[in-house]
């Protein structure tokens, strides 16, 4: 069987579904979970390592830019796309990313067709987008006082009227 471990990978979605289809052929558990991840801490981070622990391959799908700002209001994102893919894929926990340009992932998940879908303990079973087309869904807690808008709030607080 040939070596699968391709570590560090950003793919096109359908570069993604061909590769997530050669990995589960392979036997793998495949994981996914989405987001903007503008400013990455700790919770992200924790959210990440979850994740990975669920299954064999980890794929993190992220917000355009232009989704991101639909979503987040026009000051947003504070990180490019690019720059987001490249920051994801240093973690060790990451093994690919994947930017969707859309409003959710709905359509990337039906394509993909993971084994888990993982995401944090502030989404409802009932709101969660596209979990119907995997086998489980995991909600994780989210670590307290951890959150992009808190960072965002404590730079504009701390350096806000300040000139740097």
């Amino acid at each position: 069987m040939k070596n699968l471990n391709v570590k560090g990978r950003a793919l096109t979605k359908k570069e993604m579904k061909i590769e997530a289809q050669k990995l589960q052929k392979a036997g793998k558990r495949v994981v996914f979970t989405n987001g903007c991840f503008d400013l990455l801490h700790l919770g992200h981070i924790s959210l990440f390592k979850k994740a990975k622990s669920l299954g064999d391959v980890l794929v993190v799908a992220i917000n355009s830019d232009k989704s991101l700002s639909c979503l987040k209001g026009p000051k947003r994102p504070l990180v490019g796309e690019k720059d987001r893919a490249r920051l994801l894929l240093s973690l060790k926990s990451v093994d690919y990313v994947v930017v969707f340009g859309e409003q959710t992932p709905k359509e990337l998940l039906r394509e993909l067709r993971p084994d888990v879908l993982v995401k944090g303990g502030d989404y409802e079973l009932s709101e969660i987008i596209g979990r119907k087309y995997v086998k489980r869904v995991c909600r994780f807690p989210l670590v307290k006082g951890k959150s992009t808008t808190n960072l965002i709030n404590l730079i504009v607080e701390r350096y806000g009227s300040k000139k740097s």
